[in-house]
């Protein structure tokens, strides 16, 4: 397969002055499976009231079949068209975060493809914060089931280029609108029970969501294994780098002893690291992912450093731990996935 490529301004005005996003709305019309970026990572979109489109989703990323996707809207419209249940507690969170990194669950209409919900009776649903998102769901005027535009199990994709170098020849079709901002997925809150429960930490904070509606859950399966997943992200290892991730939980003198006992047994040391920290270690390739200070410029650049390792040629990557506090949770939780689960404490 061809992948086709356009380049789009990240700031569109008015989406009839963009042929391309017209183009790449008639392939997802088509049953075409198009990767596109949001604020958070880059997409991977198909129709996700056909089977058929949907399926590409899966057979391009080599994604698990019973790991649910998020379907993307780009207007309250296709919500209903989605859902049979719109609680008051999911549209006091529209009105705060929509468009957004908030991805709520819903009990499900029929018509939505059962590959997308992975046959649970509820749907994940979000609304983008993200111009040329919106114009190409708009222009499509479909729902769009869409997980990152990656390989399953690689760090998710915050550059088109990343998304070529996994998946070129295996989509139809790549819209280009340059760096995302957040970096991090989106946070996956579950409205259909009494208390609104955090299935995956992303780009909104259990603590922004606790100023607006109240007390917020943590599901227990964050850090269990799960063995039928409500949200994308719960069972299966992801966003890992070519070369082993090991998680440091210390001072920046334990991490270099790590480092050191590794180079003494010939191995080649990477470190993931941050701006302040970088001259703290002593190894053969130190990445930095942001700032310590702001943990935000860490979620941003988590994905982009990782996936820097593997042009290099080490045999072993030590990441330092974050503060679990706003949206450091997000970045352990990716982390630690990432790591396979391999933390290492003082």
């Amino acid at each position: 397969m061809k992948t086709k490529y356009w380049s789009v301004d990240k700031n569109v005005e008015n989406e009839k002055n963009y042929p391309q996003i017209h183009e790449a709305a008639m392939l997802l019309r088509d049953g075409e499976a198009i990767a596109f970026p949001t604020e958070t990572v880059y997409g991977l979109g198909a129709d996700a009231t056909s089977d058929a489109a949907v399926a590409k989703i899966f057979e391009a990323k080599g994604r698990p079949s019973d790991n649910p996707l998020i379907v993307h809207i780009a207007s309250q419209s296709q919500l209903e068209k989605l859902v049979s249940d719109v609680p008051p507690i999911a549209r006091i969170l529209m009105e705060h975060f929509w468009p957004g990194p908030l991805t709520l669950i819903f009990p499900k209409r029929d018509g939505v493809s059962a590959k997308v919900t992975a046959g649970l009776d509820t749907v994940a649903v979000r609304m983008p914060d993200h111009d040329i998102a919106l114009a190409l769901i708009a222009a499509a005027d479909v729902p769009v089931a869409a997980p990152s535009a990656n390989r399953s199990g690689r760090p998710s994709p915050t550059l088109a280029s990343h998304v070529q170098e996994d998946l070129e020849g295996k989509i139809a079709g790549i819209v280009d609108g340059g760096a995302t901002g957040v970096g991090v997925e989106s946070t996956v809150l579950d409205c259909t029970g009494a208390v609104p429960v955090i299935l995956r930490p992303g780009g909104v904070t259990k603590e922004q969501l606790e100023e607006v509606i109240g007390p917020v859950l943590v599901d227990p399966g964050l850090e269990s294994h799960v063995e039928k997943p409500k949200s994308p992200g719960m069972k299966y290892t992801h966003y890992a780098p070519k070369a082993p991730l090991v998680i440091a939980d210390g001072s920046t003198s334990f991490v270099q002893a790590l480092i050191d006992e590794a180079r003494q047994e010939g191995l080649k040391v990477g470190v993931l690291t941050t701006a302040e920290q970088k001259g703290s270690y002593k190894a053969d390739q130190i990445i930095i992912c942001g700032k310590r200070e702001d943990l935000s410029t860490v979620a941003a650049g988590l994905y982009e450093a990782l996936r820097s390792f593997d042009s290099t040629d080490v045999d072993v990557i030590y990441s330092e731990a974050f503060p679990q506090i706003g949206i450091g949770i997000a970045v352990m939780n990716r982390l630690v996935k990432a790591a396979g689960h391999q933390v290492i404490k003082e």
